[in-house]
């Protein structure tokens, strides 16, 4: 058994696991629960909200798949080139997609 795993085993056989969960009932139910994170959201999910549009609306009007969206706005990739200066103008104009989709 490897040095590490002898190590959590003792440290494991030293808890009370039953009490453990029990504080940390009583904490969520006080509202003393874990860390709060705030997520800012990038350009592209700033400009399609902008639009007033879903995910797999946004993706339609830009011709592009919901997953490469989704890839842009969860910060994996980044839009290149013809879609990176598209995504500027519809960002300082929405409406512009707005007409393009109407029509």
């Amino acid at each position: 058994m490897p040095r590490r795993e002898k190590d959590l085993l003792a440290r494991d056989a030293k808890r009370d696991i039953g009490r453990e969960l029990l504080q940390a009932i009583r904490a969520v139910k006080s509202g003393k629960h874990g860390a709060k994170y705030q997520v800012t959201a990038n350009e592209v999910v700033t400009t399609r909200l902008r639009c007033g549009l879903s995910q797999s609306q946004f993706a339609e009007a830009l011709q592009i798949s919901p997953r490469t969206l989704q890839q842009w706005e969860q910060g994996r990739r980044q839009p290149s080139g013809a879609a990176d200066t598209l995504l500027k103008i519809v960002a300082r104009h929405p409406e512009v997609l707005r007409e393009v989709m109407a029509v």
